[in-house]
This record gives C-alpha cells, sequence and structure tokens, in this order.
C-alpha cells in the first residue's frame, strides 16, 4: 500500500455536555440563588481546571421560574471561566415540566448536542413542587430516546422540594443530593463535578456508573 501522509491525523477531542437545570423561581430569593450561582461558578472553574486534552467540557444552563429560559447555551468551561457566567434572577412559579421537555428537545437535536458528544451529565436543582404537567416530561426524559442515556443528578434544597420527583430524576439514590439550607448547596454541586470529572479523565467517559458502552463502540455512535 501506497504511503499517503494524509492518513495520519490527531485525535480530536469528544465534548462531554453538562446541563444544568435550575429553578429560579420565587421562592430561591437571596441566599438560595445566591449560592447556587457560587456553585455553578465554582463548578464551572473545576471543570476548567481539570479539563484533559482528550475531552471537552461544555456547559448548557436552563433556567425555570418566571420564564423558562436558555440561561446559556453549550460552551467550553474554558471560556465560562474566563468570560463569567450571568447572574440569576429569583422570580415567578416552576414550571420544571417545560424545563424537562426544553433539555429533552436540546439533547434530541443532534445539530445541538452532536452523537460524537459523550453522553451528557444532566443536573436538575430544585427547592419546591412543580407547578406545571411534570409527569409525561419526566417519564419521557427518562425512559425514551437520547436523553434516557444520559447520566442524571438531581438536588433538592430545603425542606418544601419534591424528593419524590427528584429521586426518580436522579440515576440512583447516590446521585440524588439534599442540602438541607443554602449553605449546603455548594458541597452537593462538589460531589457531582468530582463525579462528571472522573469520568471525563477515565479511558471510556462513556461509562456511567452501570452503564457501560462496549469497547467496540465507534465515536460516530449515538452517545
Amino acid at each position: 500500500m501506497a504511503f499517503n501522509p494524509n492518513n495520519y491525523k490527531a485525535p480530536v477531542a469528544r465534548p462531554l455536555p453538562v446541563v444544568l437545570l435550575l429553578d429560579v423561581s420565587g421562592s430561591m430569593a437571596g441566599e438560595k440563588i445566591n449560592n447556587l450561582y457560587n456553585a455553578v461558578t465554582e463548578m464551572v472553574k473545576t471543570f476548567e481546571a481539570e479539563a484533559v486534552k482528550e475531552t471537552i467540557i461544555n456547559v448548557a444552563i436552563i433556567t425555570f421560574g418566571a420564564e423558562i429560559e436558555l440561561h446559556t447555551p453549550y460552551t467550553p468551561v474554558a471560556k465560562l471561566a474566563s468570560e463569567g457566567i450571568s447572574r440569576f434572577s429569583a422570580n415567578g412559579l416552576t414550571p420544571m415540566g417545560i424545563a424537562l421537555r426544553m433539555a429533552k428537545d436540546m439533547i434530541e437535536d443532534k445539530d445541538t448536542t452532536s452523537g460524537k458528544s459523550y453522553r451528557p451529565a444532566v443536573v436538575l436543582v430544585s427547592d419546591g413542587w412543580p407547578t406545571d404537567d411534570w409527569k409525561v416530561p419526566l417519564d419521557n426524559f427518562i425512559n425514551d430516546g437520547r436523553s434516557g442515556k444520559c447520566q442524571r443528578f438531581s438536588v433538592a434544597i430545603g425542606n418544601d422540594a419534591d424528593n419524590d420527583l427528584l429521586r426518580q430524576f436522579a440515576d440512583d439514590d447516590d446521585s440524588m443530593f439534599t442540602a438541607e439550607t443554602a449553605g449546603d448547596i455548594a458541597s452537593k454541586f462538589r460531589k457531582i463535578t468530582m463525579s462528571v470529572s472522573m469520568r471525563s479523565r477515565s479511558t471510556n467517559p462513556n461509562m456511567i456508573q452501570k452503564i457501560v458502552v462496549k469497547d467496540n463502540d465507534s465515536e460516530d455512535d449515538d452517545f
């Protein structure tokens, strides 16, 4: 076979998407929203500091309160760490169901979340009960399509959160965290950050707890 220098290409880093679904309803005002913002900022800085060349962590933030907003589209953590994250504003109700639908649609769209990405990690954070229809969106997110392959965490803030719902969302009991006070939010985020960072540094970042992707899966596989 003739020698062709074009056959030798450096490997391309693959993205590991992280999607944060954050409750910014009125009950989150004050210390809760400030501590949540600080915890997200710390998470991004940790991801950036522990980055490896083979994996790029991209973070997207969806906030739900008076509005359901794609607060931050997928952005490399290096850029977020250097440019900062826009502050969260707490007001309105808790339309969690619509936020879950937005997150699912974003993950299902291959132009937004590429099939060459590693399985996304999704974090759902709330201090209350949904004020819209959440059962069907939650079931669809967990059981159907590409979103069903995601690594899922949840954080309940305070004593008024819907713990049953958040427990359903999480992969298992070890992936569901309770911040009893606003001051506990940062420590729970650190545990999630550690878990995702370990994935990004592993030989197979598609391995999610009990879910194992076969060694011969190609980079073009859909997660």
